[in-house]
């Protein structure tokens, strides 16, 4: 069943919009209603009904929190107050101190945006479940698909949930429901989403079955790569390791029984324009500039970058970028590598000189850019000879350090030693640029898909079962496959064969370089134990591990006063 999500959910949506504002009048005598009973007449009706958590699902990678909240309590991003910039009332700093509370507006949205999510999955799932095939022209197998793939789509949502907070409530039906279903222990959870993936394996297609519309299709390997993800954190979940479930998975979808998927050569090929078709994402969801491109928002990566950024890029049409997230520093306002291990993750890369990764981000033109970090001076791409400068006046030095700098040239030591989440300013920490942000003229500018699963993730996943069996040899060849595109020919970077290298600390390292700002550092943290007893830039470890879940969000109780809030809380 070809059919590309990339076009019908932005129609859909927008057709619900203009809908929706054009009735003005409020008196009006109604004739007629559709409900769920009579909505479902044809086959395009079932189609509108199937996408409609799809596009919920887009918006949610970065709604509600939902990004930041997986990144800036860990140890690689950061929100600093710049002198007054993004104090937001000191929710960014409880956030990194890790002191947050039920008032903090995301542990409530994180909490609607993806129990909406599921809601919507749920109903589409209900609605489809008892249709009429003859009467919608649809078959068997397509309403067998969209069956497994509303699936999938809620097991995706609920496993972000568990993450999140870990003592949900599980939804399976939602017509005619008024009460919400009391929270399930982690060892229910776990069970209902391994199942609920292991029932839509069958009814979900192949990757190569879908052809060049498949992207923000759910398919079998999406589905075991979810089952991937939940067997490496099972230990976290539900005190039970699944290391050997995760490592027999990752197998058999690198060996492709779950469709056929392979790595990029290029290490940025996964995240570029034409990545809708790359053979490394698993899933993702399609963007266009003219449509719907939720992860180039300002609650992701469009405010990953100084204010004045976009004349760097040569991209002008959303106006200014902002400083909302930057990499934590790796050194001190002296430029001297502070001695905690965790965090620091310029000089994580740096450890590996001749990874093309570090080099500057310059766009080449003809949809071309080489380089993942904006650092030092940023010219403008219209013009080199101009400088970005901070809305302050001041031009922008970007450095992997955090304090006032200000007009201080380069190399120049300052007075003033104070470095934290309270003294920064906008030359403080280095930026990320990711996915590309081509000039506006560009004709695949703001057009890469969001990969949301990679093929890499299986390979590391598979390569941290291996190492935690000790197999360190087998784990290292696992990440050298990986690695090697981020090196030149003949690179001292990679791993011996032996895996002498690895260590905990070192897989935790090349965790943190290989998915840098894809939204997974604080879960990755967790699994290692590093997340509570861990100690980073302005971070000491906890007193206690209460934090490795969110509370869930006083404006939730407000709707739903019979949950039980988390321990701790």
């Amino acid at each position: 069943m070809k059919f590309s999500l990339r076009y019908i959910i932005p129609l859909f949506i927008s057709t619900l919009i203009l809908g929706s504002a054009s009735c003005t009048k409020l008196d009006e005598t109604l004739y007629d209603k559709i409900t769920s009973d009579n909505f479902l007449q044809k086959r395009e009706d079932v189609i509108r009904d199937f996408l409609r958590p799809f596009e919920h699902a887009f918006w949610s990678i970065q709604g509600g929190g939902l990004f930041y909240a997986q990144e800036l309590p860990a140890d690689q991003l950061m929100t600093p107050n710049r002198d007054g910039d993004w104090f937001d009332g000191g929710k960014y700093q409880r956030a990194h101190y890790h002191t947050w509370t039920v008032q903090d507006d995301y542990t409530s949205d994180m909490w609607k945006a993806l129990f909406q999510g599921i809601s919507l999955a749920t109903n589409s799932l209900e609605d489809i479940e008892k249709v009429d095939i003859q009467k919608v022209q649809i078959t068997e197998a397509e309403k067998a698909d969209f069956v497994a793939e509303l699936k999938t789509l809620r097991a995706w949502f609920n496993l972000r949930a568990f993450d999140l907070y870990r003592n949900i409530p599980l939804v399976t039906k939602v017509k005619g429901e008024t009460v919400t279903p009391p929270q399930a222990t982690p060892a229910e959870t776990f069970a209902f989403i391994e199942k609920e993936l292991k029932d839509a394996i069958p009814g979900l297609p192949l990757r190569q079955d879908l052809g060049t519309t498949g992207i923000g299709r759910w398919t079998k390997g999406g589905a075991a790569a979810l089952l991937a993800r939940l067997y490496l954190n099972a230990e976290v979940y539900t005190g039970q390791s699944k290391y050997a479930e995760c490592a027999a998975v990752c197998q058999d979808i690198i060996d492709g029984k779950y469709g056929n998927y392979q790595l990029e050569t290029i290490w940025s090929k996964p995240f570029d324009y034409d990545n809708a078709n790359s053979s490394e994402v698993i899933y993702g969801f399609p963007a266009t500039l003219a449509r719907t491109h939720w992860h180039y928002s300002s609650d992701m990566y469009w405010w990953m970058a100084p204010h004045q950024a976009q004349n760097f890029f040569g991209f002008t049409d959303f106006g200014n970028m902002n400083t909302r997230y930057a990499l934590q520093p790796g050194r001190d306002v002296d430029s001297v590598e502070y001695n905690f291990a965790l965090g620091k993750p310029f000089i994580k890369f740096q450890r590996y000189p001749d990874d093309l990764r570090l080099k500057k981000y310059k766009n080449l033109g003809n949809s071309k850019r080489e380089g993942m970090f904006l650092f030092g001076y940023l010219p403008y791409y219209s013009d080199p000879t101009k400088l970005v400068k901070s809305n302050r006046g001041y031009t922008i030095f970007a450095r992997d350090q955090v304090g006032w700098f200000k007009d201080t040239p380069p190399g120049t030591k300052i007075a003033d030693k104070e470095s934290n989440m309270n003294h920064a300013d906008d030359n403080s920490g280095l930026w990320v640029a990711k996915y590309p942000i081509y000039p506006s003229k560009d004709p695949n500018t703001i057009s890469s898909a969001f990969a949301e699963i990679r093929l890499a993730e299986i390979y590391y996943s598979l390569a941290e079962c291996k190492y935690r069996t000790g197999d360190k040899g087998s784990a290292a060849k696992l990440l050298n496959a990986v690695r090697k595109r981020n090196y030149p020919t003949g690179s001292n970077s990679l791993y011996l064969e032996s895996g002498q290298q690895l260590s905990d600390q070192e897989m935790i390292d090349e965790w943190g370089r290989e998915f840098l700002v894809e939204g997974r550092r604080r879960t990755d943290l967790i699994r290692w134990g590093k997340f509570n007893s861990g100690k980073w830039w302005d971070k000491e470890p906890d007193n206690s591990d209460h934090t490795k879940i969110y509370p869930i969000g006083q404006s939730v109780f407000t709707l739903t006063p019979s949950l039980q809030q988390n321990p701790g809380y």
